[in-house]
């Protein structure tokens, strides 16, 4: 499983150093991880509706929970917010995570999490259960939150390191489940944002592999490596650019920018 490493080689290869550049080298890319991501999470999601949002900014005859087209808008404006900041190489803090939240989740918190004071861009105010373990108690979250961040300063970029800070610092973050709901979807992103960061290609996490995700997750979850996800993450990245699927992204084309 090397495969990956050219990928890498092709993607370091060109210098996108303007957010056109960037937008013309993820434009599949972008559509078909809010669509797997979104969807991973909610299965009203469809690639259709996506691409719809993305392309046109509106839906005709969508007869869906309207919970669905927030989530789906609220991915492309994440991305619109970020992409600056992706250019501009801005480190991860907590005013990023918490912006990140709030893009992602406006408009989407269900009627009992809102009851209980729970703000999309706020952390929690009470304890979640995520399978058998709750993530950091509500008063910890701050502190844990603060000392990821100082964590991912400062990463050598030799040999695999981008890489597995990339998986520590989603496996980590899940772990510490910050906020009443929407970790999964932040988590995708603050990886990916970390591997474009570095100038590394993002990853998309597609919903027909999520139950290794979810295991390579737990993994760490219970003993602390990050190795499992890690190799998720080569995997899902040869997926992400060379196999041909539909949708599908050629790497080639992808570059030519």
């Amino acid at each position: 499983m090397d495969h990956y490493r050219d990928i890498i080689k092709k993607w370091q290869s060109k210098t996108i150093n303007t957010v056109e550049e960037l937008d013309a080298a993820l434009e599949n890319f972008r559509i078909v991880f809010a669509y797997h991501s979104g969807a991973i999470e909610n299965p009203e999601i469809t690639y259709h509706t996506t691409r719809e949002v993305f392309e046109n900014g509106k839906l005709v005859n969508f007869t869906g929970d309207l919970r669905t087209v927030f989530e789906i808008k609220n991915q492309k404006d994440c991305y619109e917010y970020l992409k600056r900041k992706i250019v501009n190489k801005e480190p991860i803090t907590e005013e990023l995570i918490r912006s990140i939240h709030k893009q992602l989740m406006s408009g989407t918190y269900d009627e009992r999490r809102w009851s209980r004071g729970e703000r999309p861009g706020e952390y929690k105010k009470h304890d979640y259960v995520v399978g058998n373990d709750q993530g950091a108690l509500p008063e910890e979250v701050a502190g844990e939150i603060r000392e990821l961040c100082e964590e991912m300063q400062d990463i050598p970029d030799k040999g695999d390191n981008i890489l597995k800070a990339a998986a520590y610092l989603h496996c980590k973050f899940e772990n510490i489940h910050a906020f009443a709901d929407g970790n999964g979807r932040v988590g995708r992103t603050l990886m990916n944002y970390f591997l474009m960061t570095h100038d590394y290609p993002p990853v998309t996490v597609y919903q027909e592999t999520k139950d290794q995700y979810y295991k390579a997750l737990g993994i760490y979850d219970s003993t602390g490596s990050i190795e499992e996800f890690t190799e998720y993450m080569k995997s899902a990245m040869e997926e992400t650019w060379q196999i041909k699927r539909a949708p599908q992204i050629e790497l080639d084309n992808f570059l030519e920018i």
